[in-house]
């Protein structure tokens, strides 16, 4: 049976490299939010309206995509933010779709951590985007740690 495995984390928690790696573990394929966007917007995301309305038309996209290849008996890797009861709620609704389980890998890192993650990824400018202090600040006031009671599976990964 296959399975979606969706990520939870802080800015530069490490969600996309942990995609990598469960990707190589469970054979499956990797949709990265960041490289949608990136291809397809190229330089348009100058604030977090622009991310919000373009990521929503990514996920419109990629809706269809993603339940059609569970159904087909591929794992995905979701390398999406599952950081708000809302946007868990969607990436849970497409497991429920395809009639598969899930797993919600939460990468739970301090803000300290990730701040100094981030800082040394800007500077090696080797991410599609790179958020500035007040960005990192702005987006995780809307982080909301993951809890069973909203019917989700989730596995812990702690440094």
């Amino acid at each position: 049976m296959p399975t979606l495995h969706l990520l939870c984390g802080k800015i530069a928690s490490g969600k996309t490299t942990l995609a990598k790696t469960l990707a190589t573990e469970h054979a499956a394929i990797v949709l990265s939010e960041d490289q949608w966007l990136a291809s397809l917007y190229p330089g348009q995301i100058q604030s977090i309206a622009d991310y919000l309305r373009c990521a929503q038309q990514v996920r419109g996209v990629l809706e269809p995509l993603v339940i059609d290849l569970l159904a087909c008996g591929v794992n995905v890797v979701l390398d999406f933010p599952a950081n708000t009861l809302a946007n868990r709620q969607w990436l849970l609704g497409l497991a429920q779709a395809a009639k598969v389980p899930h797993c919600l890998h939460y990468l739970d890192l301090d803000d300290a951590t990730c701040r100094a993650r981030l800082h040394a990824r800007n500077a090696r400018g080797d991410h599609d985007f790179a958020a500035t202090d007040a960005e990192f600040d702005l987006i995780t006031r809307h982080f909301s740690v993951p809890r069973e009671e909203e019917g989700l599976v989730i596995e812990i990964h702690r440094p």
